[in-house]
């Protein structure tokens, strides 16, 4: 029973985040037409968490980014972008749904029976949104996907990189940030670039943590490596429970460790990591892009954090210099709702995805496109529903501005702005950092066409494929423990079984191989031989030596 309840609260909690935020569409205002090509004012909507670590960055660089466009003579001349922003705020909540089967809970909710639409259900009218920006989870965009392919809207995400919302099964989606596929296969060249041979991924059980994880193991599959355990944790686990994971991480072979978790709680796994000795020397902790968005956020790191994560690899989103970017840094103090001394990789992502919508909608108008909806008969009352099913309208023109966006070619604070055939853009790469002193060290660069190098990937030429092992470098790592020797990345499992080797005890040949007093129980040339073979191997084998004989006969039976 209470699991009924606890499933269908979940349901109610996840329609009333679909219909907040659908209800963006509601709140616009008269887009009359002006006397250029398009229409005076084009709403636009902002899905993200206010309060996140990623919020707080995109939130004022959107607001930014549409002053900057409105001001902007050259494009869109008589028309202006009117932001509409919603906190979505329920991140947490909708990782955890099997989102396959939305359309189903909201027919089965909007029934007479159900008190929930008198306090769920949103009054949209108007419905003259072009498209949407955000979400930044992606277990929300997994919902708002579905939503935006019946309403024909392009959802342009700065901030959801699950691979798995693929341009086949979300043909509105429009990933304007770096897909998960990318990094995780940046991991998977840092373990092979490093010869270790088996990682333990620990990781949030969302939508998030859970495809890149699957997408990690199919990467080191293919260099021959792979995840030997999944430790998974919930959303909004406790202290307690991160600490009961991570000590069973502990008794594992593997002393590399992926970490793949949610900005505004990651820190938390390396506090618990810190109290069970995990942060010494043999240890490798990999942190995702999480890490670097925390620490860019701030123009100092906190000496307590920064005590933390001595030693770590973290991957940042890789985005060239400019004067674009420079003065963008220098205006960041005054931008609007700036909560943040700094910001992530985030805000430029949003910024550019502003800047993208304000050209396709340029290109629009002056090729003579208008702005029309229509009503959707499929979207009709169901069963004396009060929802409002019949006020949401179909954006007429949304194929047609998809189609301009994805052909949209220019230059923005993160580089070049452009889409392949699978609407991922072209060049992902990725800084790799070394956090250490006071701060992360750039260790190098991975892009999808050099691997890694010292090298800035804008500097190499991406026709030309330079990843084979023997063209991948990077610059020395400071290790957990301030060590620069590099770790083994395994240790002797403390619940391992040991591989049991007989060794004959006899009373001539004692140099080969006899009884010792020491913690192996045998030694001799052979005993020395065989520990020099097993230090070699990229794994433990734990093993222990058992004598075969009395040491005062020579015996020549067969040992089995």
């Amino acid at each position: 029973m209470k699991a009924h309840v606890c499933t269908r609260r979940v349901l109610e909690f996840l329609v009333s985040c679909m219909w907040v935020a659908m209800g963006v569409m509601g709140r616009i205002g008269n887009s009359s037409a002006g006397s250029g090509n398009g229409p005076r004012v084009v709403n636009v909507g902002a899905l993200f968490t206010f309060d996140s670590v990623i919020g707080k960055s995109a939130g004022p660089a959107l607001l930014a980014a549409i002053e900057d466009v409105n001001s902007d003579t050259s494009i869109l001349k008589d028309t202006k972008l009117n932001l509409i922003s919603q906190d979505t705020n329920c991140s947490g909540f909708l990782g955890t749904v099997d989102v396959g089967s939305i359309s189903r809970y909201i027919l089965k909710l909007a029934t007479p029976k159900n008190g929930l639409l008198t306090h769920v259900a949103i009054q949209l009218t108007g419905k003259e949104i072009v498209a949407a920006i955000g979400p930044q989870s992606s277990g929300i965009a997994h919902v708002i996907s579905h939503v935006m392919n019946e309403l024909h809207v392009p959802l342009l995400s700065f901030g959801a990189t699950d691979p798995t919302l693929s341009a086949l099964q979300y043909p509105y989606f429009l990933r304007t940030t770096i897909s998960e596929y990318y990094q995780m296969h940046a991991i998977a060249d840092l373990v092979a670039y490093f010869r270790w041979r088996k990682v333990v991924a620990v990781f949030v059980d969302d939508d998030y943590g859970r495809n890149g994880i699957s997408v990690l193991g199919d990467a080191l599959a293919a260099k021959r490596a792979k995840i030997s355990h999944k430790a998974a944790f919930s959303p909004g686990a406790s202290t307690s429970d991160i600490s009961s994971l991570l000590a069973g991480v502990n008794l594992l072979e593997s002393r590399v460790i992926v970490v793949h978790v949610n900005p505004d709680s990651g820190l938390n796994i390396f506090s618990a990591a810190t109290k069970l000795g995990m942060m010494s020397s043999g240890y490798v902790w990999i942190a995702t892009d999480w890490l670097p968005s925390v620490l860019d956020s701030s123009k100092t790191i906190d000496p307590h954090t920064l005590a933390l994560i001595q030693g770590v690899l973290a991957l940042r989103h890789h985005t060239p210099d400019s004067d674009l970017k420079t003065r963008f840094t220098s205006r960041w103090g005054s931008f609007k709702n700036n909560e943040t001394p700094m910001f992530n990789s985030y805000a430029l992502y949003a910024y550019d995805s502003v800047w993208l919508l304000a050209r396709a909608l340029d290109a629009h108008f002056k090729g003579g496109g208008t702005i029309s909806f229509s009503d959707d008969p499929r979207l009709q009352e169901r069963n004396g529903s009060t929802l409002d099913f019949t006020s949401l309208r179909v954006f007429n023109q949304g194929p047609k501005l998809l189609e301009t966006l994805i052909a949209i070619n220019f230059t923005g604070l993160t580089g070049q702005v452009q889409f392949d055939s699978e609407k991922n853009l072209i060049h992902p790469a990725f800084d790799v950092l070394n956090i250490g002193g006071s701060g992360p060290r750039r260790l190098g660069y991975w892009s999808n066409y050099s691997g890694l190098s010292i090298l800035p990937p804008e500097k190499l030429d991406a026709n030309l494929s330079n990843t084979s092992m023997s063209n991948q470098s990077l610059y020395s790592v400071i290790w957990p423990g301030e060590t620069t020797a590099k770790p083994r990345g395994w240790a002797f499992p403390d619940n391992g079984t040991l591989l049991r080797i007989a060794v004959p005890y006899r009373v001539t040949y004692p140099d080969f191989v006899t009884k010792d007093e020491g913690p192996l129980g045998a030694k001799g040339y052979c005993i020395d031989v065989f520990e020099a073979a097993v230090q070699l191997l990229p794994y433990p084998v734990p093993h222990q030596f058992i004598l075969y004989g009395d040491g005062r006969r020579n015996l020549h039976s067969a040992i089995l």
